[in-house]
């Protein structure tokens, strides 16, 4: 029997993802939480094989409960199900530790099936999922900062605007928007202070 917590912070959406495994023979739904520190706990507490996590929560949101669920509760295995299929949706949700990345549109066999899979240990992941880590994996230097890219990045860091950062490089300020343009693209990030952040926490920065 598969042991099934559900983590979403909707009632409703946690009402009707019950009733769609209650005729289930081989899943359980053990239990429910309304945010990602109580799902976490919930998954624990009731040693949880399947974790179904919504991704947008007020709190602790589904990426940040993933990694914690990946670091204390190691052996339940964590599918994401959101409404949100962008890169930088489901990139940080595979890197914390998501085993499968569906959308709330996907029918009840499908859910079934993919929590059977994800207790298995096997990725499940929708179509336009497939399509964007594909995408990722291969644009050329994903994720790959040259040596200009990361002194670009460690003065914008510094609080250095586009002319700063150019007269301190030597370069035109034209220069300076391009590299960071590859930059938000490698980190898959849309501004300059999500870049400083992520840069932060890829050690990309000091």
């Amino acid at each position: 029997m598969i042991r099934l917590v559900i983590v979403d912070d909707h009632p409703i959406v946690r009402g009707g993802l019950r009733d769609t495994f209650a005729d289930a023979e081989d899943i359980i739904v053990v239990g429910e939480a309304g945010d990602g520190a109580e799902g976490v706990e919930r998954a624990k507490g009731l040693a949880a094989d399947v974790v179904l996590m919504d991704l947008r929560m007020p709190g602790m949101d589904g990426v940040a409960a993933t990694a914690a669920l990946r670091e204390r509760v190691p052996d339940s295995r964590v599918l994401i199900l959101t409404t949100f299929d962008s890169e930088n949706d489901v990139l940080p949700a595979i890197e914390a530790g998501a085993i499968g990345y569906l959308l709330k549109d996907a029918l009840p066999d499908e859910l079934m099936r993919a929590v059977r899979a994800a207790a298995r240990g096997e990725s499940v992941l929708a179509p336009s999922v497939t399509q964007h880590l594909m995408g990722h994996v291969r644009r050329p230097g994903a994720g790959t900062l040259t040596d200009r890219e990361k002194e670009v990045l460690q003065l914008v860091a510094n609080g250095s605007s586009n002319r700063e950062a150019a007269t301190a490089l030597f370069i035109g300020e034209a220069s300076i928007k391009t590299h960071l343009q590859h930059i938000y693209d490698k980190l898959g990030v849309r501004d300059r202070a999500s870049a400083v952040a992520e840069g932060y926490r890829r050690r990309l920065l000091t």
